[in-house]
């Protein structure tokens, strides 16, 4: 049975404060772990004022206070802007906090022009090549096998739940190596999710933490009455595609009616791609495109992305999703 989590991007909006998308962030878990979701994850972005999850272990941190029983993680954390030994401290301390909660998700990409390399220091280019070496040591961190010589405290003996993310082979090539748990990012690159649950399917190892293939498809979810509404409130999200992908990223804007039908043709082309890993509209929409991609996908578990200006309307959308898919 598939299973369903919730990734928030802590969206920071026109008009708000990042102390505003913390207290959002907060009651969005509560409402994902009332509603019955799985997991909560946050992502590290960097130099994103629309973005507030930059410190993605102390944003768990919080999320974690102001919940119980959800699992809570990064979605993820991008390796190469960090050593190892660090993020296992930062994991084990969350691991010490919420004993049995704490995923950590892994990705590859660098995301940082030279700008940001210079501020991190490190020469994210480089170090994304020493990745799977990373991963392999963050690894023996946790568990102390192979020993390296020195034990990170907290850190050591942390039951962390380790996850490789990707929007390529990659990815599903060295998750099947390691034998972890995968998640795909098809809710903002649709493009080799088929080929990449291929791959990882195919040419998964067990491991001692898993003994088959555990498969996460990310999907663009806003639930709202009517298919028109929720067109409305995703607009929002929408526009933060647009200006990603034009180079003028910012806060995330108000909704705007009729929106898509304001854009130039290579816009609307671009969303219309996106569109192959969203369910947008009201219950019974949602459950039926949520319902064709695990069809197609044949994903373990479907997390829920989208940002919207009203914090208030996300987490409606959480409820109304989870009851359009329970009474699926």
């Amino acid at each position: 049975m598939t299973e369903f989590s919730v990734l928030d991007l802590v969206p920071v909006r026109e008009g708000g404060s990042l102390a505003e998308a913390y207290r959002a962030a907060a009651s969005l878990a509560r409402v994902a772990e009332e509603a019955g979701y799985k997991r909560f994850w946050v992502a590290e972005h960097h130099a994103m004022e629309g973005i507030g999850g930059a410190a993605a272990s102390v944003v768990i941190g919080h999320v974690g206070h102001a919940t119980s029983t959800i699992r809570i993680g990064a979605g993820g954390i991008m390796l190469p802007n960090h050593t190892p030994f660090t993020i296992a401290e930062q994991f084990g301390t969350l691991d010490a906090l919420f004993p049995g909660r704490i995923d950590l998700g892994l990705g590859r990409a660098p995301g940082a022009g030279p700008e940001l390399q210079r501020a991190l220091r490190k020469d994210l280019r480089a170090a994304s090549e020493y990745f799977p070496q990373d991963v392999a040591e963050l690894r023996a961190l946790f568990t102390g096998e192979p020993d390296l010589g020195v034990k990170a405290t907290p850190g050591y003996g942390a039951q962390v739940e380790m996850w490789m993310l990707g929007s390529s082979l990659f990815g599903a090539q060295l998750a099947a190596k390691l034998g972890l748990p995968y998640a795909f990012a098809s809710h903002f690159a649709p493009d080799h999710l088929d080929a990449a649950l291929a791959v990882y399917r195919r040419d998964f190892q067990p491991s001692e933490t898993l003994d088959r293939p555990h498969a996460m498809a990310a999907m663009q979810v806003v639930c709202a009455d009517t298919d028109e509404e929720a067109e409305y409130l995703a607009s929002s999200q929408a526009q933060s595609f647009v200006r990603l992908r034009t180079g003028s990223p910012g806060k995330l804007a108000p909704p705007v009616r009729g929106y898509r039908d304001s854009l130039p043709p290579q816009a609307q082309a671009m969303l219309t791609h996106l569109g192959q890993a969203s369910a947008v509209g009201s219950p019974a929409t949602v459950r039926e495109r949520i319902g064709s991609f695990i069809e197609r996908t044949q994903a373990d578990e479907i997390i829920c992305a989208a940002s919207t200006y009203d914090p208030e309307a996300r987490e409606r959308s959480l409820r109304m999703t989870m009851d359009a898919l329970n009474a699926g």
